[in-house]
């Protein structure tokens, strides 16, 4: 855990739960492992949803790209440069109506790139990356883990694995609008603090 990424995606930014948490991580890593931490904070960058023009960018050879296709074609490779230079991805991921932040998905939409991140072969897609790990710092209001509602974990298993990256733990603290929320905050520090 050298090189860790943290994708926060909280509309309270640095206030909200899931960052709280992955700030916590961050201090604890860095004085365990010294890690270099980069954090990105999908609403600070007011993150757009992909564009078919962006996409077409991507798909033009990289010598023949406009000026506007390589300032496109940028968003998603400095995303992608990110992943390439961590070890561990580290997500701060609150629940918006049993899903994803849209910002989020944006961020996937960039980083999930054929012939970049994974590649289309005769037996299906293969996953490009290896050897990182995933942790998902899950804050939802109410409790979801184990049950149908939630629908992040299988989503976010999936989507890495689709990319190669099959080493991934999540971290819940759920109950957050109920009334024993310091306790999950605080048993998810706990977790934390055993990485």
């Amino acid at each position: 855990m050298k090189n860790v990424l943290i994708i926060n995606s909280s509309l309270n930014a640095e206030q909200g739960n899931s960052a709280k948490l992955t700030k916590h991580l961050a201090q604890h890593l860095s004085a365990k492992y010294q890690s270099n931490v980069h954090t990105v904070n999908l609403y600070a960058g007011a993150i757009s949803h992909l564009s078919g023009a962006e996409m077409q960018a991507w798909m033009t050879d990289a010598n023949d790209r406009s000026p506007e296709q390589k300032a496109l074609a940028q968003i998603s490779d400095s995303y992608i440069e990110q992943v390439l230079a961590a070890d561990t991805i580290v997500l701060g991921m609150p629940m918006y109506n049993f899903g994803v932040p849209s910002t989020f998905k944006a961020w996937v939409d960039r980083i999930a790139r054929a012939g970049v991140t994974f590649q289309y072969t005769a037996e299906g897609p293969v996953g490009l990356l290896k050897n990182k790990k995933v942790i998902v710092v899950a804050a939802r209001g109410s409790i979801y883990q184990g049950t149908p509602l939630d629908t992040q974990t299988t989503y976010l298993s999936d989507f890495f694995a689709f990319l190669g990256l099959q080493d991934i733990d999540f971290v819940y603290a759920e109950g957050l609008a109920m009334p024993a929320k310091d306790e999950s905050m605080a048993a998810a520090i706990s977790q934390l603090e055993e990485y």
